[in-house]
């Protein structure tokens, strides 16, 4: 926490928001003004990371529960490999947001989602197998597809929102998504598990969730390579 603190207390702040504190353009009550003026870009935010959320805490979180007590196996092995996977999104996480850059946020983000829809069932299909390297290897690729989303993500969600509401915005959209998403995935896992035995199952919502993201995407606005200093609705 204080690394982070100390990091953030020396980044300036954007040009766009220092812009709008120069011209005293800053709402009071922008959590509301938000809600009032773009209450579409909130929802489609949440709806927009299910496809990431929901996977993400099937792949770190609920896979302890899954291999550990339902296969058996190792839980050094499983945490091995969760660590191990975080660490692959150093190189990912950069490179994904630097091809976005250049194809469009909302293609990349798209693309992610897509990806992780299909590996569901790919990953379920190793970890069933309970062969040790077979579920350390599908550990290791889980968040690949999910970083190919997570890249672009907070470009795309906070560009969607006017400048004066930007921050409010977003972050509404965001956490909302750890609502309906993230945080009743594991939840949600469990619950299909005990009901159908299976890890396909588990793949199916996945794959529902990737579909969800996938279309609310399409609606979302992609500003990549646009002015996004200049008020929307002015």
């Amino acid at each position: 926490m204080g690394v982070g603190l100390w990091i953030r207390l020396g980044i300036l702040e954007t040009p766009v928001f220092q812009q709008l504190l120069d011209k005293k353009k800053t709402e009071r009550t922008p959590i509301i003004e938000v809600i009032k003026k773009q209450p579409k870009e909130i929802i489609l935010s949440a709806l927009t990371r299910m496809s990431e959320q929901a996977p993400f805490f099937i792949f770190t979180a609920f896979i302890f529960a899954y291999a550990v007590d339902t296969l058996h196996m190792s839980r050094n092995l499983i945490l091995t490999g969760v660590i191990l996977t975080s660490c692959v999104g150093f190189i990912t996480i950069p490179l994904s947001g630097h091809i976005s850059d250049r194809i469009g946020r909302r293609r990349m983000y798209q693309i992610g989602a897509a990806s992780t829809g299909l590996f569901g069932f790919l990953y379920f299909a190793m970890v069933d197998t309970a062969i040790p390297s077979v579920v350390f290897i599908a550990i290791v690729l889980s968040y690949i597809p999910v970083s190919m989303q997570y890249a672009p993500e907070a470009a795309f969600i906070a560009e969607a929102f006017t400048p004066r509401l930007r921050y409010s915005g977003a972050s509404l959209g965001y956490q909302l998504a750890s609502v309906i998403a993230g945080g009743p995935a594991p939840l949600i896992a469990t619950a299909l598990l005990a009901t159908f035995h299976s890890g396909f199952a588990i793949s199916i919502y996945i794959a529902v969730c990737a579909a969800v993201g996938l279309a609310s995407a399409a609606f979302m606005p992609d500003h990549t390579g646009k002015d996004v200093s200049t008020e929307y609705d002015a």
